[in-house]
């Protein structure tokens, strides 16, 4: 289970199964002194996480939306008398430690997810902010890992302008219980340090290998793959594309040049474009520290493809439903915390059974009592 800056045991409520997000809300640090304030930091969180699953995606429209709502469903926020203001809102969010808040939230996300195959699956990838620019003209960047299976957000953090992804995967990692899961990456974070981190921490990982590891890569490449049979071939129609991709894995006992790698996985895909008749072919290699008992390497095939769900069902969605790289938040905390209201809408939506999230916001947009039931049953 994820660690917080709130014991996820007893400090929501007794247990923090049972525990809602109203009373996550209600947990997080309130960054303003306590007189003269109106409405609580759970209070106006409710509102941007409701808002935005009725689709709003500025601080503006929020404020616009919680002065639409009847005062009757205003008061299951936790409103009573006057609305908070679009400035109320706006320095509120922004004044709060995103980092923070993240931690706390994915910890309550985590455990409302499950397992594929006996195991948890989680994705890490990194996403920049393209409308959020910084006094010095530089862009948020954060990263974030996302279950594969449910497609909730269970982690984030910033990445700062002096730094990149690479350090930060083990700090992302060390807010999350491990043991046992599985951690699909991108082949920037194929490094020593990051292996011996998951491991370390009685996690697995799946790991692509490319030109930044070229000795590894090199190493893979003259395995006796033309003795290895092939494990499975699909096809795949669509786009105006046919692919072919086939699958062979071998496990490996010593002298690969990667920590705790047993087991190494080729994937040839072949595509023939219609528009010009073209043959494309990609062989792409990966390193997974799951032997062939623990996983088929079909499953480990599987997994490492459906890393980029996290790209379709995250960084996609909130790029074009809630229309992100457009949005003018930049300062303080503000892209970083409405990056985190983002994912929970959505978050909180597939966990509603939504797969759809464009229809699910306009199914909620429709009435304000929809998403205020969703944040209260939640």
């Amino acid at each position: 289970m994820p660690t917080a800056d709130v014991d996820t045991g007893h400090g929501l409520g007794g247990s923090s199964h049972l525990a809602g997000v109203l009373e996550v809300f209600a947990a997080v640090r309130d960054p303003r002194q306590p007189r003269g304030v109106r409405h609580t930091i759970g209070a106006v969180l409710a509102i941007a996480v409701a808002a935005t699953v009725a689709g709003a995606r500025s601080f503006t429209a929020i404020g616009e939306w919680i002065a639409d709502v009847p005062a009757t469903e205003r008061a299951r926020l936790g409103i009573d008398g006057v609305v908070p203001s679009e400035s109320t809102i706006r320095r509120c969010l922004q004044r709060l430690e995103p980092d923070r808040l993240d931690s706390l939230i994915g910890a309550w996300v985590w455990l409302r997810t499950s397992v594929i195959d006996g195991r948890r699956v989680i994705a890490f990838d990194g996403k920049t902010l393209r409308g959020a620019k910084d006094t010095a003209g530089n862009l948020t960047h954060l990263l974030a890992g996302i279950c594969q299976r449910t497609g909730t957000v269970l982690a984030q953090c910033a990445v700062g302008a002096k730094t990149n992804e690479i350090p930060l995967l083990p700090k992302l990692l060390g807010l999350l219980d491990i043991t046992g899961a599985v951690i699909t990456a991108d082949a920037l974070h194929c490094q020593r340090e990051t292996a011996e981190h998951i491991v370390g921490r009685g996690g697995h990982y799946i790991l692509t290998v490319k030109g930044n590891q070229p000795n590894l890569r090199r190493q893979l490449r003259t395995l006796p793959w033309k003795q290895i049979p092939v494990l499975s071939r699909t096809t795949e129609h669509g786009h105006g594309r046919y692919e072919i991709r086939s699958l062979k894995a071998t496990e490996i006992s010593d002298g690969v040049l990667f920590p705790h790698a047993v087991q190494v996985l080729q994937l040839t895909r072949t595509t023939r474009r219609s528009r010009n008749g073209k043959r494309y072919t990609e062989v792409v290699y990966a390193v997974t520290s799951l032997a062939a008992v623990d996983a088929h390497p079909g499953q480990v095939a599987t997994w490492l493809r459906g890393h980029w769900t996290i790209e379709n069902r995250l960084h996609w969605v909130r790029d074009v439903t809630f229309d992100e790289d457009r949005s003018q938040v930049r300062t303080l905390g503000g892209p970083q915390v409405m990056a985190t209201v983002r994912n929970l809408a959505l978050s909180l939506l597939r966990l509603a059974g939504h797969d759809n999230i464009a229809a699910a916001i306009r199914h909620h947009s429709r009435n304000p009592q929809r998403p205020i039931d969703l944040l209260t049953t939640s």
